[in-house]
C-alpha cells in the first residue's frame, strides 16, 4: 500500500512536473527536478554510509534537503525520528537514547549534534540517474516515529508504519477533498507535530505547490502574508492560528482559498463559521485524531447554511475516515448508548502499532473489543464524546490530564514533573484555562511566594517553549480530597 499510496505517484509527480513548483520555502521556489535532484543526492549519501538500524535521526529545519531526506530515507527502507531544531537538546538526547538513534540527517551549518552520528544533507554528492524503491519492505515497518509529551517527565515515541501511512491516505482522499497540480498548500506545522505529514504528502501526491512556515513567534503574520501575496488555495491550520488571522480576512482575498481544515484544536463554531463571510463557496473541514490514529481519524464537513453540529459552541468531530472504527465505552467498558457520554476509542488500519519501548503504555492504551463478530484492537482517545441520533461524534473534552497547546498533545503531569526537579521540596500543580479561547497554563506552588526567574529558565531547558507555563500562583496550602490527594477541581477554582 505504501508504495502504491506515496512513494509511486510522488516519484511519478518528480518527473511529470518536474519544471513546476514542488516547494515555496522562505519565498524562494523549488521545481520538482530540484526536489528530485535533492532526494537522489541523500539516497546516494545514505547509501556510502555505514548506517546501522533502520530508524535515522531528523533535524527538522525548514528546507528543501529536510523534506528531500524524507523521501531519501523512505526510499532506502529507513524510518525518519524528527528533532526540532529548537527544542532542548537534552530532550533531544533523550529521543535519541530512547530510539538508539546512531545516524543524524542535519542540512544545518552548525550542527548540534556530534560529528561521529552525523550525515551533512547538504553535501554535495553523485546524483543517481533513477530512483529504486527497496523490494524487502513492507508496510509493517516504520516510516516514523513521533515523540509526545509524557506524565513521567520522559517524552514517549508513537510508531506509525508504513501501512498506517497508506491506510491515512486512502481516508483522506475519501473525504471527497480535492488537489491538484495548480493548487497552493500551505504546511505550516512543525515537522515533529504529525499534521505536517498530511499537509506536505497530500500537495506532492497531486504535484501541488508546497508553501511552507519558518519556525517563529507569530507564525500567523507569515501565514497571512503567504495568503496575501501568493493566493493560497488549500489550507491546514489550528483554530488558534485562525482567530489570530481574524483581522486580515479584510485584506486577503480570501475567495482564492478553495479548501480548508482545521484541526489540532476544539473548533469553534462561530470562529469557523465566521470564514464564509469572507468566501462563501470555501469547503470547510473539521479534522480530529490523535497522533496514534496518524494524524486524523474522523472529520466534519461544514455547510454554509447555519445548520452545523456543536456542543457548547464546538463543531462536532464528525464520523471516523474510511479506514477507522470508533465505539464510545462507559467506565465499566460496555458500550454507551446514542447521546450518552463516555470515552472515544478507535481501530483500522490506520493505528499504530503501539509506543516505542513501553509496554506498561501499550498495555494500558490498546485492548481487544468484539466488534461483528470478532474481536478488534482498539485504542483509547482519552477523549469524552457521545454519538448522536445521525451518528455523528460530538466532542466533550479530555478525559484525563491532557490538553491540547498550539496542536500539540501535552501531559501537565510533565511539567509539574521538571518542576518538582527544581523545587523538590515543594508541592506543584499544573493547570489549563482557556481564556478567550486560547489554553493558557497556570503552574500552582505551594508555600510563600519567592522570584521564579530561575525556575522558569529552568524549565525553558527542559521543556519546549509552548509547555512552559505563562502564569505562576503561590498557595498557603494546597486542597486534599477525601483520599488525600490533591484536589485539581478546587485547585482550578484558585485559578478562577
Amino acid at each position: 500500500m505504501f508504495e502504491k499510496e506515496i512513494l509511486q505517484p510522488v516519484m511519478a509527480n518528480l518527473e511529470r512536473f518536474s519544471e513546476r513548483n514542488a516547494f515555496c520555502i522562505e519565498n524562494k521556489f523549488y521545481t520538482y527536478n530540484d526536489f528530485s535532484n535533492a532526494i537522489k543526492r541523500i539516497c546516494s549519501l545514505l547509501q556510502i554510509s555505514e548506517i546501522k538500524g533502520r530508524n535515522i535521526g531528523l533535524v527538522t529545519n525548514n528546507d528543501l534537503e529536510t523534506y528531500a531526506s524524507i523521501f531519501a530515507l523512505w526510499l532506502e527502507g529507513y524510518s525518519y525520528v524528527p528533532l526540532h531544531i529548537n527544542q532542548p537538546i537534552d530532550r533531544c538526547y533523550n529521543i535519541i537514547e530512547q530510539v538508539g538513534i546512531t545516524t543524524i540527517l542535519d542540512s544545518s551549518k552548525h550542527s548540534r549534534y556530534k560529528k561521529s552520528m552525523l550525515i551533512n544533507t547538504n553535501e554535495k554528492g553523485h546524483i543517481n540517474s533513477d530512483f529504486t524503491i527497496k523490494q524487502h519492505v513492507t508496510d509493517s515497518d516504520l516510516a516514523y516515529i513521533l515523540f509526545t509529551s509524557g506524565s513521567t517527565g520522559v517524552p514517549k515515541g508513537v510508531t506509525i508504519s508504513r501501512g498506517n501511512i497508506a491506510a491515512f491516505i486512502n481516508s483522506f482522499w475519501a473525504t471527497g477533498i480535492q488537489i491538484n497540480e495548480n493548487d497552493r498548500c500551505l504546511q505550516c506545522f512543525d515537522l515533529t507535530f504529525d499534521v505536517s505529514v498530511q499537509c506536505y504528502l497530500s500537495a506532492l501526491i497531486k504535484g501541488a505547490c508546497v508553501f511552507t512556515v519558518p519556525y517563529m513567534e507569530g507564525k500567523y503574520l507569515y501565514v497571512a502574508g503567504l495568503m496575501e501575496e501568493y493566493g493560497l488555495s488549500f489550507a491546514v491550520m489550528a483554530p488558534s492560528m485562525l482567530r489570530y488571522m481574524q483581522p486580515f480576512f479584510e485584506q486577503i482575498d480570501m475567495t482564492k482559498l478553495k479548501s480548508c481544515i482545521l484541526t489540532a484544536e476544539a473548533c469553534p463554531k462561530k470562529l469557523l463559521e465566521c470564514i464564509y463571510t469572507y468566501n462563501s463557496q470555501i469547503q470547510l473541514f473539521d479534522f480530529y485524531g490523535p497522533t496514534e490514529a496518524t494524524v486524523y481519524c474522523t472529520y466534519y464537513e461544514l455547510s454554509n447554511n447555519g445548520l452545523n453540529k456543536d456542543l457548547n459552541g464546538i463543531i462536532s468531530i464528525g464520523r471516523p475516515l474510511k479506514n477507522v472504527s470508533s465505539i464510545i465505552l462507559r467506565e465499566d467498558g460496555t458500550e454507551c448508548k446514542c447521546n450518552e457520554k463516555g470515552e472515544l476509542c478507535v481501530a483500522g488500519l490506520q493505528i499504530t502499532p503501539g509506543y516505542w519501548n513501553n509496554i506498561e503504555k501499550n498495555s494500558s492504551s490498546f485492548f481487544e473489543y468484539e466488534l461483528d463478530g470478532r474481536f478488534v484492537r482498539f485504542y483509547k482517545t482519552g477523549d469524552l464524546c457521545y454519538k448522536d441520533e445521525d451518528g455523528d461524534i460530538m466532542y466533550s473534552g479530555r478525559i484525563d490530564n491532557q490538553v491540547k497547546i498550539q496542536g500539540y498533545r501535552i501531559e501537565l503531569g510533565e511539567i509539574e514533573f521538571q518542576a518538582r526537579e527544581f523545587l523538590p521540596n515543594k508541592n506543584v500543580v499544573c493547570l489549563a484555562k482557556e481564556i478567550n479561547d486560547i489554553v493558557t497554563l497556570f503552574l500552582v506552588i505551594e508555600g510563600e511566594e519567592f522570584a521564579t526567574q530561575e525556575l522558569v529558565s529552568y524549565l525553558g531547558s527542559k521543556l519546549p517553549s509552548y509547555m512552559i507555563p505563562t502564569h505562576i500562583l503561590f498557595v498557603k496550602e494546597f486542597p486534599l480530597n477525601s483520599s488525600d490527594k490533591v484536589d485539581r477541581r478546587k485547585m482550578k477554582l484558585i485559578i478562577g
